[in-house]
């Protein structure tokens, strides 16, 4: 295009109009209509860039959330849009454990991570809550979740009486009322782990069980101690898949002594196992029965302090499938569960994606060199 005096203009284009939309004033706080304006695409496409990037290409996501880095656009307001759509777009996770011990256990982070991987390509917030911090009540900020998801051995059951009824609620690893849960057989693994450990009979079979009792407890079980029931603990289930077991191959189940950890942690441990491993040689279990990998690979590691051979003086299983029990040596004998899965399971129950019903996972007999 040609000017009066001759020179030749070029057409303005589509990134010269982009480039001369004007920036909102500062005196006003950017909405998402100004960063739609902006960008000439519709207030869905931006929102969903926010709150459903699944539905967006990676392109389209990445220019809007770059354009609003550069206006200043921090993203919807949670609290004007929970107050519109009755919905927070969060999730919260309630633990039965603190935060320390979640984020550190193998088995608990693992169910996390895949938890994360699903609300975070749905466009959802994961919030954690420990039901150990927060006794009789869940905080204000997770008052507003759209649903909960309560994990642990021994949760609050105080604090999950007093949720919001209106809203979903997925329990994994233990029962509650009516709830959709995720769970492994228990039971049916423990059995199919005694089982192959039987194979030779052992003389001194043992347990070292976790959270099994009323009161606290952590040593050896005794008669003055009563155990929990199934429903409280998926540990109960384990024993109860040991000692059929045991019936089978001609055991007593009454003549098995217990130890019994109060919590999956390798200080905790250590006191109980000691005391198993210092035993006179003719009263040391032969044969232990641990119902996680955390308890069977302290065990393999104070007994191997004590010159003891794994698996010629003591052999040794465990439950879970951490990867720490397959990469040292020796190889730890196992079941496997997929933490991972059975998070991505109970998220997307959770929102929706999947029938809110009972769900149980397949796990794995991993035989190792601890007990072959």
């Amino acid at each position: 295009m040609e000017t009066s005096g001759g020179a030749t203009a070029l057409a303005p284009d589509h990134a010269t109009l982009y480039m001369e939309t004007p920036v909102p004033s500062s005196s006003r706080r950017i909405t998402l209509k100004d960063l739609a304006a902006r960008l000439d695409i519709s207030t869905a496409t931006v929102s969903n860039a926010f709150n459903r990037p699944d539905q967006l290409s990676p392109a389209l996501r990445d220019r809007i959330l770059r354009e609003a880095k550069a206006i200043g656009y921090s993203g919807p307001d949670a609290k004007a849009r929970s107050l519109r759509t009755g919905r927070s777009r969060i999730i919260a996770v309630i633990l039965a454990e603190s935060l320390t011990y979640s984020l550190n256990d193998a088995v608990a982070s693992e169910l996390l991570s895949g938890i994360a991987e699903v609300l975070d390509a749905h466009g959802h917030t994961l919030l954690l809550v420990s039901g150990r911090q927060h006794s009789n009540r869940i905080p204000d900020s997770a008052s507003m979740a759209d649903g909960f998801i309560v994990y642990g051995l021994m949760p609050n059951l105080t604090m999950l009486a007093n949720l919001p009824p209106q809203r979903p609620l997925v329990a994994v690893d233990f029962e509650f009322e009516d709830c959709p849960t995720v769970h492994v057989d228990n039971e049916k693994a423990s059995y199919a782990i005694a089982c192959h450990a039987l194979t030779v009979l052992p003389q001194r079979p043992a347990v070292i069980g976790l959270r099994l009792t009323e009161q606290a407890c952590n040593g050896r079980i005794t008669a003055e101690y009563r155990l929990l029931a199934a429903e409280y603990t998926i540990t109960r289930h384990r024993l109860i898949g040991f000692r059929r077991a045991f019936v089978e191959r001609g055991i007593d189940p009454a003549q098995v002594p217990i130890w019994n950890v109060e919590e999956n942690t390798f200080t905790t441990c250590v006191p109980v196992i000691k005391e198993i491993l210092d035993l006179p040689k003719d009263q040391r279990p032969d044969l232990l029965l641990c119902m996680s990998d955390r308890i069977a690979l302290t065990v393999l590691t104070l007994a191997e302090q004590r010159g003891l051979r794994i698996p010629e003086d003591m052999r040794i299983t465990g439950f879970d499938g951490i990867a720490e029990g397959q990469y040292r040596a020796p190889h730890l004998t196992t079941v496997r569960q997929d933490s991972v899965a059975k998070g991505r399971f109970a998220a997307s129950m959770i929102l929706g994606k999947e029938p809110m019903a009972p769900h149980w996972l397949k796990t794995e007999l991993i035989i190792g060199e601890t007990c072959p």
